[in-house]
């Protein structure tokens, strides 16, 4: 039997990883997974209870509205006033989402078609890529992030900058998306607002559309604060962002997320959504409105855990003898697989690890083929957990220091 649009999809590398790593526990072992991005973080208690008050009304209990509750609307709102400065109207410039990721997935069905074409950065979280392939647009990846030494210094959103120019003055016929997404997963690249400025004069000049997937905004370290693209003056006639409590407010399987932006657009999501869905469940709606409204601080809570996660592990993969750079956003860690170890390739060097160190990681091929020679570390463990994955590491890798 022939399936159309999953036939020529190439095979989910992290399954290999998670296979392993599952059968590795059957057997005993105590492997410690710092692959999957799946945050352990428990959401808001004030949400749980929200959750729990609000599913014991029968009158939750039906069909709700695809576009979401306009309290819900209304909170997000909110949110960007108090957060970017960004005023947003609730009713014409925000559409709830089941997460980004299905977000993302029908923005694209919107934007894009067969003939069309995207502009979309890699490595790349998959969804980035495959979302306008799935429309039928053809998709130009431009090369993102640091080089496999790892510098220190590298300026390489400014390379991706121009790079991205590069590809859209030479491509036929002109992309009409551009997607981003800073803090960037999985490289960790992070920009200021005057990056996003001249993004947003790029795309006024050339009539294409900015899809920013602003998942980490609220995942930030050092002093970095991560700028909404919709912060810059304009930007609302050229772009869309994506925006979701899964990592700030560590509500991952609640599915909350939002399309906010150019009102055209929100338009369109919505109406393409309201044949396709009927929203999220709406004691999660209700919830996640008393969540941005009476825990807005809750963040900043998620935020300190990941930072010492963070610190743990770049402190201890430096002291091993693996140089890594400590990243300014995102939950992740960008780590260049070391000499002694870079032929084996990034799949073969994670399975390695598992089997070796009782230690997952995400290859970093699987995230596109410039996702060699890495592996990214997701911060989804403890510091204490995480420092015995580094103990374990350098056991496993001797040729390191």
């Amino acid at each position: 039997m022939e399936f159309r649009r999953v036939n020529d999809l190439p095979p989910y590398v992290f399954t290999i990883i998670d296979g392993l790593k599952v059968a590795a526990r059957r057997s005993g072992a105590d492997v410690i997974d710092l692959g999957f991005g799946n945050p352990d973080i428990p959401s808001p208690p004030l949400a749980v209870d929200k959750l729990a008050e609000a599913a014991r009304n029968p009158r939750n209990h039906r069909y709700s509205a695809s576009r979401g509750i306009p309290k819900l609307r209304q909170a997000v709102s909110d949110l960007y006033q108090r957060r970017f400065d960004v005023t947003l109207d609730p009713d014409t410039q925000v559409v709830s989402t089941i997460g980004a990721k299905e977000g993302l997935a029908h923005l694209m069905w919107v934007l894009v078609q067969p003939g069309d074409a995207a502009l979309v950065p890699t490595p790349s979280y998959p969804i980035h890529i495959y979302a306008p392939l799935f429309a039928g647009a053809d998709v130009r990846q431009i090369p993102l992030g640091p080089d496999p030494a790892g510098e220190i210094d590298a300026r390489h959103e400014e390379d991706f900058f121009d790079r991205l120019v590069d590809a859209f003055e030479s491509a036929w016929p002109k992309p009409r998306v551009i997607v981003l997404s800073f803090p960037h997963n999985p490289t960790t690249t992070c920009v200021d607002l005057a990056w996003m400025e001249r993004m947003v004069d790029f795309a006024a000049a050339n009539g294409v559309v900015l899809v920013h997937d602003f998942a980490y905004a609220e995942t930030a370290f050092d002093g970095y604060v991560p700028p909404s693209i919709l912060q810059v003056p304009g930007a609302v006639d050229h772009a869309v962002e994506l925006y979701t409590l899964t990592k700030s407010f560590s509500m991952a399987g609640w599915r909350v997320g939002f399309c906010v932006g150019n009102p055209e657009i929100v338009a369109a999501l919505a109406k393409i959504k309201s044949y396709l869905d009927y929203g999220t469940f709406q004691p999660i709606q209700i919830a996640a409105t008393v969540a941005m409204n009476d825990a807005s601080s809750y963040p900043l809570t998620v935020n300190d855990q990941y930072q010492a996660r963070r610190d743990a592990l770049c402190g201890g993969l430096q002291r091993i003898g693996w140089p890594v750079k400590p990243p300014m956003g995102t939950m992740f860690v960008w780590a260049p697989i070391p000499e002694p170890y870079r032929e084996l390739g990034s799949l073969e060097f994670a399975k390695l690890l598992v089997k070796e160190a009782n230690v997952a990681v995400s290859p970093g091929v699987g995230f596109g083929p410039t996702g060699e020679p890495f592996v990214r570390f997701a911060l989804i463990e403890n510091p204490h957990r995480i420092g015995q994955a580094v103990r374990n590491l350098k056991k496993a890798l001797p040729k390191l220091g």
